[in-house]
């Protein structure tokens, strides 16, 4: 039954996205989480302590404070103690289930004003030593890769890249048209980044080093230089004769974005100007 609530998006902002080991794999996912929020409530023009929720959507935990993700990330980044936190964990689609989530709080009337976003860094996954609290008994002990366990089938200790070879068998998608797919990935969003589409959306993000201080704001990940001949070179990654390459593959990467939702009727009894509305 409808609750005659509707949900409006106030603002939204992100990190520029960062390549596997590149820009952003030295800052704490819960760090590039806080700044994200701070900057979409800021945005929204709303105070900090108006937001009732935060929900966010986190996979790969990278340190011990990541089992209090949300909560973190919500002080960090200005809200109020007495605001709630929740992080959930729906894999790749953990931001959008965020989303969803903190939607479904405003409809339900727990809370008028909600942030809903995602943080990753898949730079930091941790490795795990499952025999390491009570001790190698006998023979070689093992160390795990969490990163790569995210992307591995729990069932049938299957990678995901066997899973697109899975796909592309089943639907026939050539290995030429996967190639042509992501070269024309590229070209869009280097032509997006260069004509500065991206520039409102993105946060900077400034990280001290003992050369001084830079600012990471632009995605690293596509590349200008892309083309069918160099995606041709290369060779399969996941199978033998198969046609998933390190090149049209989805990209390992890292960074972060926040979204600050608020029930219609508030917001415009607040003379606020929504983004869009959520159906």
């Amino acid at each position: 039954m409808s609750s005659g609530r509707e949900v409006v998006v106030l603002s939204g902002v992100r990190t520029a996205i960062g390549d596997y080991g590149g820009g952003l794999k030295d800052m704490a996912p819960t760090e590039l989480s806080a700044q994200v929020i701070r900057e979409a409530v800021k945005r929204a023009k709303i105070d900090a302590k108006e937001v009732g929720a935060c929900v966010i959507g986190n996979v790969i935990h990278t340190e011990t404070k990541d089992m209090y993700f949300s909560r973190v990330a919500a002080l960090k980044g200005g809200l109020s103690d007495d605001s709630t936190a929740l992080t959930v964990n729906r894999l790749c689609g953990s931001g959008m289930q965020a989303i969803v989530s903190a939607s479904q709080m405003i409809l339900l009337g727990d809370t008028d004003v909600a942030v809903g976003g995602g943080a990753e860094s898949m730079s930091r996954g941790g490795y795990l030593m499952p025999s390491l609290r009570w001790g190698a008994r006998m023979s070689d002990s093992s160390v795990v890769d969490m990163m790569v366990g995210a992307l591995t089938d729990p069932f049938d200790t299957v990678h995901m890249g066997l899973t697109a070879e899975a796909i592309a068998e089943k639907w026939k998608i050539t290995r030429e048209q996967q190639d042509e797919f992501s070269v024309e990935s590229h070209r869009r969003a280097i032509n997006a980044i260069e004509k500065g589409y991206f520039k409102d959306q993105i946060l900077p993000i400034e990280m001290k080093t003992r050369k001084g201080t830079t600012v990471f704001d632009r995605d690293e990940h596509p590349r200008a230089d892309a083309s069918l001949e160099g995606m041709a070179k290369l060779r399969a990654a996941f199978k033998k004769d198969g046609s998933v390459t390190a090149g049209n593959a989805s990209g390992i990467n890292d960074g972060a974005a926040a979204v600050v939702l608020m029930e219609r009727a508030a917001a415009e009894k607040k003379g606020l100007k929504p983004m869009a509305r959520l159906v």
